[in-house]
């Protein structure tokens, strides 16, 4: 028996043994990133105590983790003769696998390393934990969480998550042109903005686009050198504060919310979605990005939104991947009509535009 994915269906020794030592695939990564593997080897292969001298470490141990990184498929040997940068004692010198120098070599434009500071971090790490506590109690056992006042964690989020966010601000950007390029104004409500990429998009494409960004003051001061560095500065404005209770202003062309409605429950998502559809002028947007369960397929068919939840619950009190038809709901009661949805290539968000009813 086959699954969706292509692979055999059903559960053996190889596949559990898999699953339960891939914590350790993840700190190879996170250790080869933290102490620039993949950088000292850009220009060219070298031998493990090369590698050691550049980077300060211990020739041995460094020598045991390069040959772990080739064990991942993300180094690779070069022969002996085919490198004078090979190494003294074992004649090898070590080379980026392919693929490896475009998203694991920081000068890259195409560099997604940095985003195993959000989806690798000390902070997901510690709420997974006590995930077992988290099913018990129904929700997080954390003093300290997503739903917490400037949680720290965020201003990673906003640091290094621009690089999974431009695709899919792309989606979002391509379903609005039509709309947002025939309209003289275009005043942008960026909500709980990050690193603030879905309204800089917006502000890139469409000279007369003004931003406002609302976040936590730790985080807006982050999406702030983010608006300096793609020249959109002057045309945005920032409001701190709780998006449930600081004063939204308005009102707005386009009101973006993005990867937030999975940190409440279908009520609490309600009430943000009324607030924002409070703000809108007539003709007004709603944009909505994130994951959606889907309603007709069982999770093997569609895995992230499931493993996703599973962050939500030991991380937030009632959050979890809302399913197609609960968004339905949400909107109706927010007196937002659905007009549009997209997926996102290789991704797996969701692009959601709604209007007033």
């Amino acid at each position: 028996m086959v699954s969706a994915s292509g692979s055999a269906a059903g559960l053996d020794r190889r596949k559990l043994h898999a699953m339960m030592q891939a914590y350790k695939t993840t700190s190879l990564v996170r250790t080869g990133l933290e102490l620039g593997v993949f950088d000292a080897l850009a220009e060219a292969p070298l031998g493990s105590g090369e590698v050691a001298r550049r980077l300060g470490t211990d020739a041995r141990a460094t020598h045991i983790l390069l040959n772990a990184l080739c064990a991942l498929e993300l180094l690779e040997t070069v022969p002996a003769a085919a490198d004078a940068g090979r190494d003294e004692t074992s004649g090898e010198a070590f080379r980026l696998a392919a693929g490896a120098d475009e998203l694991l070599v920081s000068s890259s434009p195409a560099y997604f390393g940095g985003m195993v500071h959000v989806i690798a971090s000390d902070w997901e790490w510690e709420a997974l934990r006590r995930l077992p506590e988290a099913v018990r109690s129904g929700g997080t056992v954390l003093d300290v969480n997503a739903e917490t006042p400037e949680y720290a964690y965020w201003e990673d989020f906003a640091a290094y998550a621009a690089a999974i966010a431009r695709p899919t601000a792309d989606v979002m950007a391509d379903t609005l042109e039509p709309w947002a390029r025939g309209r003289d104004e275009l005043d942008v409500l960026d909500v709980a903005c990050g690193h603030g990429v879905y309204g800089f998009t917006m502000a890139e494409r469409h000279p007369q686009a003004r931003l406002w960004g609302l976040d936590w003051p730790n985080v807006v001061e982050v999406a702030a050198r983010h608006a300096e560095e793609l020249q959109v500065s002057e045309r945005t404005r920032f409001i701190t504060g709780d998006m449930f209770e600081a004063p939204l202003g308005g009102p707005y062309d386009l009101v973006t919310v993005t990867n937030v409605l999975h940190h409440f429950s279908e009520e609490r998502a309600t009430q943000l979605l009324s607030r924002v559809a409070g703000v809108l002028k007539p003709g007004g947007r709603v944009a909505i990005v994130g994951f959606v369960r889907d309603d007709e397929h069982p999770p093997e068919q569609d895995p992230e939104p499931h493993l996703f939840s599973v962050l939500m619950l030991v991380w937030t009190s009632l959050g979890e991947v809302h399913p197609a038809s609960a968004y339905e709901k949400m909107l109706a009661a927010s007196g937002l009509s659905h007009l549009d949805q997209q997926t996102v290539p290789g991704l797996p968000f969701h692009v959601i535009i709604a209007e007033r009813a």
